[in-house]
């Protein structure tokens, strides 16, 4: 009972939403303690005080996504988006290369393959993903929650069969990082943005690679990814960082900034218990959906929801103070940690005319 009471306490005090927002899965909500923290930062920048603290906001950050992802720090890049980190990937392949790929996956893990021209993308549906690797597979890319629909994969099983056939693996976590443990470490590669479950401001992304950098090369690699970055300002770095930080992009330093905090709130909520929050509204609402004659796409333990059919809706419920998305003529709805059951019931009223 404590627990679930410092739960609540804690989701109370950051979060004030105007609206019944069910839209995580496009963009999480800032906590108040975020929202603060980007105040200070621009305060700071305005009064040109030192960006030091800002530079630390950064460090701070790539130790709290190791923790959440389960790998030690060496191991993250910070980057801004997805498909930056998939690009990198997507450079070291050799041409010809075999890369399994879930279909409809979303295009940041994607499109980076398919730009290349000269590897052989092959797609399949995701229930299909681990049992398609094959010898000669190289890689297998896909999404741990698919956005359009919230779909779990089953990265054991796909983990298995990668490990038997000699592939690497990349999962992007974009869609489950905040509500579903991410164990990063069981994969070769994996990708998340920050503005989704993790809470944070646009424009972080962070990238986790093996130790022995797994034959990535830095392409995208500017002064910060140099062992001293403030000594490799000028002319070509004469030494790359040691670890994961040589794939590091220049970060956007107000985003990290309150990125921050947003991390700080996921460690002390506790994934286990904003996953066990998150799973009962969506299965609730999956509940509901039966009892008015819909059927959601199949995605049991997710806390994304998709119904077909009803995405037209969207607009309809957004002037009534519902947040959804529509994605495909799919209705969606994402629950996480702010999101209540009268939340869940006030959707499925609105879905009952």
């Amino acid at each position: 009972m404590e627990t679930t009471q410092t739960f609540d306490r804690l989701v109370r005090a950051e979060f004030a939403p105007r609206s019944t927002y069910l839209n995580t899965a496009s963009n999480g909500l800032l906590p108040a303690r975020t929202v603060a923290a980007l105040h200070e930062a621009a305060v700071l920048r305005a009064e040109g005080r030192p960006l030091t603290p800002l530079h630390e906001d950064v460090e701070a950050c790539r130790a709290a996504y190791a923790r959440l992802a389960g790998v030690p720090v060496t191991r993250v890049a910070v980057g801004a988006s997805v498909a930056a980190h998939t690009g990198v990937i997507a450079a070291s392949l050799p041409a010809g290369a075999e890369v399994l790929t879930a279909e409809d996956d979303f295009t940041s893990v994607l499109n980076p393959f398919h730009v290349r021209g000269d590897l052989k993308v092959r797609a399949v549906p995701l229930e299909r993903i681990a049992e398609s690797v094959r010898p000669g597979t190289a890689l297998v890319a896909v999404s741990a929650a698919q956005s359009a629909d919230g779909r779990v994969a089953d990265l054991a099983a796909l983990r298995e069969a990668a490990r038997e056939h000699g592939a690497r693996t990349y999962v992007d976590f974009s869609q489950s990082a905040g509500w579903l443990p991410m164990a990063a470490d069981a994969f070769d590669f994996s990708a998340s943005v920050s503005f989704k479950w993790l809470l944070g401001p646009h424009g972080a992304a962070f990238l986790v690679v093996p130790e022995d950098f797994g034959g990535l090369t830095p392409v995208l690699a500017g002064w910060v990814a140099g062992e001293a970055p403030w000594d490799s300002c000028y002319g070509p770095v004469q030494e790359l960082a040691r670890s994961a930080r040589r794939f590091d992009l220049t970060p956007a330093l107000f985003t990290f900034a309150g990125l921050r905090r947003s991390l700080e709130l996921i460690e002390e909520l506790g994934v286990t218990a904003v996953h066990a929050h998150d799973v009962a509204l969506a299965d609730r609402f999956r509940a509901g959906l039966a009892d008015l004659g819909h059927t959601p796409v199949p995605a049991p333990g997710s806390a994304i929801v998709s119904v077909p059919g009803l995405g037209g809706r969207q607009g309809g419920l957004s002037r009534a103070g519902i947040e959804v998305s529509d994605r495909a003529g799919n209705l969606r709805a994402a629950f996480h940690l702010y999101n209540t059951t009268d939340d869940v019931d006030r959707l499925l009223g609105a879905l009952t005319g």
